[in-house]
């Protein structure tokens, strides 16, 4: 199965810094922190089977990525050190999470402090 839209050109693991930086064919480049890849997993686990927004996952602001599997060439599974290894991280999804990015974690924040879970950052 090939990738629909831009491919990426690198996938780089920062552990120290808790960065997988991913740049694109398109010249897009995102740095996307482990805890936001992972409250915004892909996985049936986290995003429920029907509509809406999914299980808020919280509590991983430490998480870290252990390995990047690569799955055909369309995706990665990102395996954290928390033993979540099961949403399969299609490389459209990471562009559309790099993009939106600040609006995504500005919903996530507004949704932890709903929940009572409020977030610095």
């Amino acid at each position: 199965m090939k990738t629909q839209g831009p491919t990426p050109t690198e996938i780089k693991l920062r552990t120290a810094s808790r960065i997988l930086e991913i740049r694109y064919d398109d010249g897009a480049h995102f740095e996307l922190p482990f805890e936001y890849l992972r409250v915004f997993s892909p996985s049936a686990e986290v995003k429920g089977h029907g509509g809406g927004e999914g299980l808020l996952v919280t509590g991983k602001e430490l998480v870290g990525i252990r390995g990047v599997e690569p799955v055909g060439q369309y995706a990665v599974r990102l395996q954290f050190d928390d033993g979540h290894d099961t949403g399969l991280y299609s490389f459209s999804l990471l562009y559309d999470l790099g993009r939106q990015r600040q609006a995504n974690w500005q919903r996530y924040l507004e949704r932890c402090a709903a929940a009572g879970q409020p977030r610095s950052t």
